[in-house]
């Protein structure tokens, strides 16, 4: 199964999720990410915060929705604020779509301290949805199940 994570920088939130999806994945189960408006380059507090979790930030990068044309995904979930509004490009046909709305830690504003726990329980909640995702009985859910239940994930 092949899940696209999205938002609109492709530089945090959504490259968060790819990292940590495939950290706690099965064989089969495979993350990608891109955005609406990639930035071009991760953010690198992202990176940071993924190596200090032990998570390998091998491949990571920014990228648009292009990247996936010839290789489209089976579930799309979409990880920012903004992009809930936004319809997923025509190209993904089938994919289940589901939104998993995370406030951006990249505009915290404070001290070191204050934006490194933004950026943390970002990924806490990131890995509790990601687990959700995981544990879900895939072989015996409808897709219209499978579609509830990832609304659902997304708000844990």
């Amino acid at each position: 199964m092949r899940v696209l994570f999205m938002c609109t920088a492709n530089s945090c939130r959504s490259i968060l999720s790819e990292a940590m999806f495939n950290h706690l994945a099965p064989e089969g189960f495979k993350a990608v990410s891109s955005g609406s408006f990639p930035k071009g380059q991760v953010l690198p507090r992202s990176l940071y915060v993924l190596q200090r979790s032990g998570i390998s930030i091998e491949g990571l990068s920014s990228k648009g929705n292009e990247a996936f044309e010839d290789n489209p995904p089976d579930i799309v979930i979409t990880v920012c604020d903004k992009a809930a509004g936004e319809s997923c490009p025509v190209y993904f046909g089938p994919a289940v779509k589901s939104h998993w709305g995370l406030e951006d830690p990249s505009d915290t504003v404070g001290d070191e301290s204050t934006i490194d726990a933004a950026f943390c329980a970002t990924l806490a909640r990131i890995e509790q949805r990601c687990k959700a995702f995981l544990a879900l009985p895939f072989n015996s859910l409808s897709r219209d199940e499978l579609k509830r239940e990832l609304d659902r994930v997304g708000t844990i």
